[in-house]
C-alpha cells in the first residue's frame, strides 16, 4: 500500500481545495492524483488539487483541476493557503505565495470563528477586449481577458442554469481559446454589484471563484457601467473586487475544513 498521502481541506465561498505538500506527492502520477482525490462520490471532493511548498518568506504553490488539467492561480485557492499558513504560523497578517502567475500578496483582515478574511492583490489584468463568436448554435458577444488565467464573460446575459450548463462546456472548450477559458455570466445590478455564475475551466459549475470575480468586475467595469470597486454575488456569497491602478484587489474569507490522509 502507498504511503498514506496528508492533506488538508479549505473551501472559500463553497469554492474547495485540497492542500496536500509538494513532497509527499513525489513520483506520482499528479492529474491521474488530481483526479481521483477530487472525485465527489469515490474520493475526498474538491474543485483542485494545490500542491504547496513553505518557503522561508513565502509559499509555493501549483494548482490542478479537478479534471487533471494545471491551473495558473485560484483567488480562493491562495486564500485557503494562507489560511493553513496562519494556522502553521499564529500571530501571521501577511502570506506572499508564489504562483505560475505571478507573486500574490494576502493580507489578513480579520477572522470570526473559522473563517480568516485576507485582501489579495491579483495583480493587473491583460488583454481585455470585446470578442465574438458563435458556440452551441448561438451568437455569443463577450469580454475575453486574463487575471493571471483566461476569462471569458458573458454581461448582461440570463443568469440561468439550463444557459451554464449548455455554454459554459462550449465556450470553455472553443478554438477561440487554445488553453480553454473559464466562463462567467454576469448582471450587472447595480454601479457597486455584479451577479455572477461560474463556469470554472476543468471543474465544471462552482460555487464561486475568485478569479472569476476579477474577471468579471473588470469586463462590467469596462462595458457594462460598473464602477471600479464591486461587490460580486456569487450563489456561494459575496467578495469584494477593486480595480486600482496598481492592480486587482479580491477580498473575501477562507477557512479550513478538516485533514486527513488519502490511502488510495
Amino acid at each position: 500500500m502507498p504511503t498514506p498521502l496528508p492533506f488538508v481541506k479549505g473551501q472559500a465561498y463553497g469554492n474547495d481545495f485540497l492542500l496536500v505538500p509538494e513532497a509527499a506527492v513525489e513520483g506520482r502520477d499528479l492529474p491521474a492524483l488530481a483526479q481521483a482525490m477530487c472525485r465527489r462520490h469515490d474520493g475526498i471532493g474538491a474543485d483542485g488539487l494545490m500542491l504547496y511548498t513553505f518557503e522561508p518568506s513565502a509559499i509555493r504553490m501549483r494548482l490542478f483541476n479537478a479534471d487533471g488539467s494545471a491551473s495558473e492561480v485560484s483567488g480562493n485557492g491562495i486564500r485557503c493557503l494562507a489560511a493553513l499558513a496562519v494556522r502553521e504560523s499564529p500571530g501571521l497578517s501577511r502570506v506572499v505565495v508564489h504562483t505560475p502567475a505571478g507573486e500574490k500578496v494576502l493580507e489578513l483582515q480579520g477572522q470570526e470563528d473559522e473563517a480568516l478574511t485576507f485582501r489579495a492583490s491579483m495583480g493587473i489584468p491583460q488583454d481585455i477586449r470585446p470578442i465574438e463568436f458563435e458556440a452551441a448554435g448561438e451568437k455569443i458577444q463577450a469580454v475575453a481577458l486574463s487575471v493571471g488565467n483566461p476569462q471569458c464573460v458573458l454581461l448582461d446575459d440570463p443568469l440561468t442554469e439550463s444557459r451554464l450548463r449548455t455554454l459554459g462546456p462550449a465556450i470553455e472548450h472553443h478554438s477561440k481559446f487554445p488553453d480553454r477559458t473559464n466562463v462567467s455570466f454576469a448582471r450587472v445590478e447595480a454601479p457597486n454589484r455584479v451577479r455572477i455564475l461560474i463556469w470554472e475551466r476543468g471543474v465544471g459549475p462552482t460555487q464561486a471563484s475568485g478569479t472569476g470575480a476579477c474577471g468579471a468586475a473588470v469586463a462590467a467595469a469596462s462595458y457594462g457601467g460598473a464602477s471600479r470597486d464591486v461587490d460580486v454575488i456569487s450563489p456561494g456569497g459575496s467578495q469584494r473586487v477593486e480595480w486600482r491602478e496598481d492592480g486587482l484587489y479580491l477580498t473575501g474569507w477562507a477557512k479550513l475544513v478538516f485533514e486527513g490522509r488519502w490511502f488510495l
